[in-house]
C-alpha cells in the first residue's frame, strides 16, 4: 500500500486547473471509487501511473505525493 499525500496531490490538481472528478474520469475510475481510494490510500500502481501521466508529474513530485512518509 502507498501513503498518498492528498494535500500535495490536491495542490498539483489545482496547479493544472483541473478537478479530482476530471482526474478520475481521465484515468477511467468511477469518481466515488477514486475518492475512496484516495482516502484509504489504496490506489493501484496503474492508478498512480495514470495520474502521473494526466497531471504530468515529475518523478520527484510523484515520490513526494505517493510515497509520503
Amino acid at each position: 500500500m502507498f501513503h498518498v499525500d492528498v494535500n500535495k496531490l490536491n495542490g498539483k490538481i489545482a496547479e493544472r486547473n483541473t478537478t479530482k472528478e476530471a482526474v478520475a474520469d481521465a484515468i477511467g475510475v468511477n469518481r466515488s471509487t477514486f475518492y475512496r481510494r484516495l482516502k484509504s490510500s489504496t490506489l493501484t500502481i496503474r492508478d498512480i501511473h495514470k495520474i502521473c501521466d494526466v497531471l504530468r508529474l515529475s518523478g520527484a513530485d510523484a515520490l513526494e505525493i505517493f510515497l509520503a512518509a
